[in-house]
């Protein structure tokens, strides 16, 4: 089949990858245009791009796809279909309407659970034990087409949002490469998603990283998982900073209370919370690399009725 690719960061690359090395004719690799970052503002060049690159792919990177002239271009090369993977901008009923079958999406949830951009980390934040990937049909609606194929995997407690991440990558690529196997077989059965049981994941906003100690243990493991590597979990500790990168949950006391340090083993600092202990295995302060809990108390003073600097829960209403 003649393919066109669209797509931007890491996570499209292991679908990229498995349709450059496929039978198919990839005709051109549509990314994001490159943006300046850091300091000195160098443009930086996406993962998609630089795959592309590596491999002398067509490379295209209008400042919008639904530029009239752009859609033009396009639909003189009529490929067959158009492959969108985190792509990064929504896309005009004109343009859907360029290949000769349809734009195929790749989704990192189980559709139509957690439509949106942060489907990976609502999965943890809200303790799932299971995830997957759907190739879809486009239309004009937000991750709203018909499905074509679908695969699970569990969440381990051990995942975080980058190993769901990974794992979720390279099933895409491999589930749209059975995909086009089954379209070109037409094999291939559209099944209209069930609007009612949708539910949407929201963009990640940087100050959910705060821990608000009056949640359950759980509640606050499955935040430190759902937001690793970005934006992370933090806390405060005489005013500073400490981000939380990995904890545990233990059980906990009627003498417990939110944010105050119940106990210190080598193990870590383990916290009282709304319902059990957060026990806290490995963290960062301010301006400092992260550590092992054991080095952290090693330098500074963390004993038994320590309290976090405490923090109201946020309005549930």
């Amino acid at each position: 089949m003649n393919i066109v690719f669209m797509g931007t960061p890491e996570f499209a690359l292991p679908t990229l990858k498995a349709l450059h090395n496929s039978s198919h004719s990839i005709m051109a690799v549509i990314t994001q245009p490159d943006k300046p970052k850091g300091r000195g503002q160098k443009l930086l060049v996406s993962p998609i791009k630089q795959y592309a690159l590596d491999s002398d792919l067509p490379i295209l990177q209008p400042n919008t796809v639904n530029d009239p002239e752009f859609i033009e271009l396009l639909k003189q090369s009529r490929p067959d279909v158009i492959i969108v993977v985190a792509f990064g901008q929504i896309l005009s009923e004109t343009f859907l309407k360029i290949p000769k079958q349809f734009c195929i999406n790749l989704h990192s949830s189980l559709l139509p659970k957690y439509r949106g951009a942060a489907p990976i980390h609502r999965a943890i934040l809200n303790g799932d034990t299971k995830s997957g990937v759907t190739t879809m049909i486009m239309d004009k609606g937000m991750d709203t087409g018909d499905i074509l194929l679908m695969q699970e995997t569990p969440v381990h407690e051990t995942d975080t949002a980058q190993t769901l991440h990974d794992t979720l990558s390279e099933m895409g690529g491999a589930l749209m490469l059975e995909t086009l196997k089954r379209l070109e077989a037409n094999t291939l059965l559209p099944v209209q998603q069930d609007h009612s049981q949708a539910t949407y994941a929201a963009k990640l906003k940087k100050e959910e990283g705060l821990i608000h100690w009056g949640q359950p243990a759980t509640n606050l493991f499955n935040q430190v998982r759902g937001l690793t590597p970005w934006p992370g979990t933090y806390t405060l500790l005489n005013k500073k900073r400490l981000r939380v990168l990995k904890v545990q949950v233990g059980e906990g006391s009627t003498e417990d209370i939110p944010g105050k340090v119940a106990r210190v083993t080598d193990v870590g600092i383990e916290v009282g919370t709304g319902q059990g202990r957060l026990i806290i295995t490995e963290l960062q302060p301010e301006g400092k690399k992260s550590m092992p809990t054991k080095s952290f108390l090693a330098g500074h003073k963390v004993e038994r009725g320590t309290l976090f600097d405490p923090v109201p829960i946020p309005n549930q209403s």
